[in-house]
């Protein structure tokens, strides 16, 4: 029994070894947060000094460019559909959204906010017809429009959740809130007070709290009842106190990691079976056990980590134009 138990962690432990980082573009004087995977070919990024960016070779190569008219926007999150079709969020200053049909060639404006102290911080698409975007708090109240028939409407005050004191969003990835089922949405927030927020109710994260940079910065999906959740403090990226939790009921009960990941994580992405991959400042960080046990695998830091929606590939991004794939994984472990 336990030269079997031996065998199975040195296979374990080759396993996670075996997975790396490889940085694939730094050319981009930007730093982006905006991760979007089509499909194994298909990646598009999106950043400061409002700069987008494209490949269609699985990143090979990468078409850069600044959007006309938005030199200094800093877009935060995308969501791409095709080669062809995306959508970009521009935080602040007014907020904006902006759609392109045409690869990037040209862009429209499919919403602008003017209001003082409007800040949008993350997007999420069922598919091209619906989507949700979230936004810190205006009136004490988060801010949450929805896009239906390529119109974003947004909520009407009294149907927007209600915010304490110094509580807000990070949008640090675009994966503080996700689609769940029946166009029905879950987020998380951060700051002094750090919760979930689903079903039109507040639950209180295990998670480090209390001050500005503390609190739940990403959540990912398994299934309508099951969700991962990092963050921790992003002014103390080596720090795990706080920075993980794990639930199977919706919130109900939590669960911790023995080994959790090893520092501040503003991303985390759901992988299939029981796979997980987690990036921050100081690295990223991977469990195939639902968190039970994390294993760093790279030590360069990226904003955002995520996997193609129509394929196994996973792609990082982060300051600096960096932009980073998974490899040395295979494809029965990516899903």
């Amino acid at each position: 029994m336990i030269r079997i138990y031996f065998l199975f962690s040195v296979f374990f432990i080759t396993t996670i070894q075996a997975q790396q980082v490889k940085i694939i573009s730094a050319e981009a004087k930007s730093s982006f947060r905006g991760l979007s995977v089509v499909d194994d070919k298909t990646i598009w990024v999106s950043g400061s000094n409002g700069i987008v960016g494209k490949s269609t070779d699985g990143g090979n190569t990468w078409k850069y460019q600044t959007v006309k008219g938005y030199e200094k926007t800093d877009f935060r999150d995308i969501e791409a559909f095709d080669e062809k079709t995306a959508i970009i969020m521009g935080i602040d200053s007014p907020a904006k959204i902006l759609k392109t049909i045409n690869g990037g060639d040209s862009w429209a404006i499919m919403f602008e906010d003017t209001t003082k102290g409007m800040f949008l911080d993350a997007m999420e698409f069922q598919n091209e017809k619906f989507g949700v975007v979230i936004g810190d708090p205006i009136e004490g109240k988060a801010f949450v429009a929805k896009l239906s028939d390529n119109v974003w409407k947004p909520n009407a005050i009294q149907r927007r959740p209600p915010l304490d004191s110094g509580e807000a969003f990070f949008a640090s990835s675009g994966t503080n809130i996700r689609i769940l089922d029946k166009n029905d949405y879950v987020a998380i927030s951060g700051g002094i007070h750090s919760n979930l927020l689903i079903d039109n109710k507040k639950i209180k994260l295990p998670m480090l709290q209390g001050r500005e940079s503390t609190g739940a910065n990403s959540i990912a999906v398994k299934d309508v009842n099951t969700f991962m959740i990092v963050g921790g403090d992003f002014m103390k990226k080596d720090s795990i106190e706080g920075n993980y939790c794990f639930t199977k009921d919706k919130g109900k009960t939590w669960k911790f990691s023995k080994q959790p990941p090893s520092g501040y994580r503003s991303c985390v992405e759901y992988l299939g079976k029981s796979n997980w991959i987690t990036c921050g400042l100081n690295g990223v960080d991977y469990t195939k056990d639902d968190g039970l046990h994390f294993n760093k695998i790279s030590d360069e830091g990226f904003h955002v980590c995520r996997k193609a929606k129509n394929g196994t590939e996973v792609f990082f991004a982060g300051g600096k134009g960096r932009i980073g794939k998974l490899v040395g994984l295979t494809a029965e472990n990516k899903r």
